[in-house]
């Protein structure tokens, strides 16, 4: 597991609406960017599938060159189409090309971390992944990639990935009002594995939990840092990467890592939904 800070950033929310084509406002997306770093936050999810390319590029612009201790995670396997449509982009050419734009675009030599994203609209959601993988792993080998992760994916696609090669992290979807992975995020634990929820805040909708405006209330903290702190207090494996688009928002999000919940938070969080 890759020694971080618990807390990062997520940058899909500084392109445009969709997540496609640039930001309104591109010098308040890099300032965002850039507060990141001055309030800690030592790792950045992002894609070139973000924009497309947008988003990279404007991490380049507000952060290269980078912190030495800047870690950037970025995801392959979707392509973005005029429509802006998410197309999936799976063969080996197409990794191999994914890996040198975001090279290219985030500035790099080395990319330290790569999640292979994966779609259960593809097929089964149990699908063979071992030829993808085996395309990273040998991007891996030629010094092109430092680590690599899986995204969307299920134990036994991670079972056959570590088969191939190391995998340091999972970034699935999960969040105190969606739990449906709590078995992966038990597993990975015991294994060593980072756990990164996507979607820590609900996505593009609010997060619904009934229990939540109460706990804030005797924190005096907001429903979104006591749904991060829930996270983190789940399992110490799990390393959030909570996006947003204002620097306000981002201040307020990082300010989870000092709220500690009760046992009574907790019960009352873990019962009721």
């Amino acid at each position: 597991m890759l020694n971080l800070n618990r807390v990062g950033y997520g940058a899909m929310q500084l392109a445009g609406p969709g997540v496609y084509g640039p930001p309104a406002d591109p010098d308040n997306a890099k300032a965002v960017l850039r507060r990141a770093v001055e309030l800690g936050v030592d790792h950045l999810d992002t894609s070139d599938f973000y924009g497309p390319h947008v988003v990279n590029q404007l991490i380049k612009e507000a952060l290269h060159p980078y912190p030495e201790n800047l870690v950037i995670v970025t995801k392959i396997g979707f392509r973005r189409t005029p429509d802006k449509a998410w197309v999936p982009a799976h063969e080996p050419r197409q990794l191999r090309d994914a890996v040198h734009d975001n090279l290219r675009n985030l500035g790099l030599d080395r990319l330290q971390v790569v999640n292979l994203r994966l779609d259960p609209a593809e097929g089964p959601r149990e699908r063979d992944i071992e030829r993808e993988f085996t395309a990273l792993a040998e991007l891996r080998e030629q010094g092109l990639v430092e680590h690599l992760g899986l995204s969307n994916a299920t134990r036994a696609q991670l079972d056959q990935a570590r088969a191939i090669a190391p995998v340091v992290c999972v970034q699935n979807m999960f969040n105190i009002a969606d739990r449906r992975d709590s078995e992966l995020v038990d597993h990975t634990a015991e294994e060593g594995i980072a756990y990164v929820p996507f979607f820590p805040l609900g996505g593009f909708g609010p997060l619904q939990h009934a229990a939540l405006a109460e706990v804030a209330a005797r924190h005096g903290a907001t429903e979104r840092q006591v749904a991060l702190a829930w996270l983190l207090q789940r399992s110490p494996n799990v390393l959030l990467i909570p996006g947003t688009s204002s620097v306000r928002h981002l201040e307020e999000n990082l300010l989870a890592r000092e709220l500690r919940l009760s046992d009574q938070d907790l019960t009352q969080l873990d019962t009721s939904g």
